[in-house]
């Protein structure tokens, strides 16, 4: 059975798709944060983080030749060998003590000529906690009146 196999189609084929991912993630890392459609943007985020994890394992290895197959790895997938050096040299150190979301979309509404979804992706800094991560401060409310305390004042 063929379950759950089209993910994030985007409505171009196969070699075009990798292509394009494959350059968005190049434009992400090498900008810090880029403007596409939604789909893009939902379609690059775990491409993205998958590269980050593999700059994060060679990072963390003291084993040279398993940061060099990480990579080589990376490489294969992005096929941009000025990102991928600025990703593996320069980005990983904000991400280090991360767990994960690496990444974070903003939607940005329509787009003028089409009507398309556009979004904001970029990479999240280092001790940057997400918005709905934060604690929203408590508004005081004014106490409600009684019925026939609000009644007898508009009589008076």
């Amino acid at each position: 059975m063929r379950h759950r196999t089209h993910n994030h189609v985007l409505g171009v084929k196969t070699a075009h798709r990798r292509s394009l991912i494959a350059n968005l993630a190049a434009a992400l890392f090498t900008n810090a944060r880029i403007t596409t459609t939604l789909s893009k943007a939902k379609a690059l985020r775990p491409y993205a983080e998958h590269l980050i994890t593999f700059a994060k394992k060679a990072e963390q290895s003291a084993d040279k030749s398993v940061k060099l197959h990480y990579y080589r790895l990376a490489l294969a997938k992005m096929r941009n060998e000025d990102a991928c050096h600025l990703l593996f040299k320069e980005r990983v150190q904000q991400f280090l003590s991360r767990t994960g979301g690496y990444t974070r979309i903003y939607k940005l509404g329509a787009r003028k000529g089409d009507a398309a979804e556009t979004a904001l992706i970029e990479l999240v800094a280092k001790d940057d906690k997400s918005p709905a991560m934060t604690p929203k401060a408590k508004v005081a409310r004014k106490p409600k009146q009684k019925k026939e305390a609000a009644a007898a004042s508009a009589q008076a």
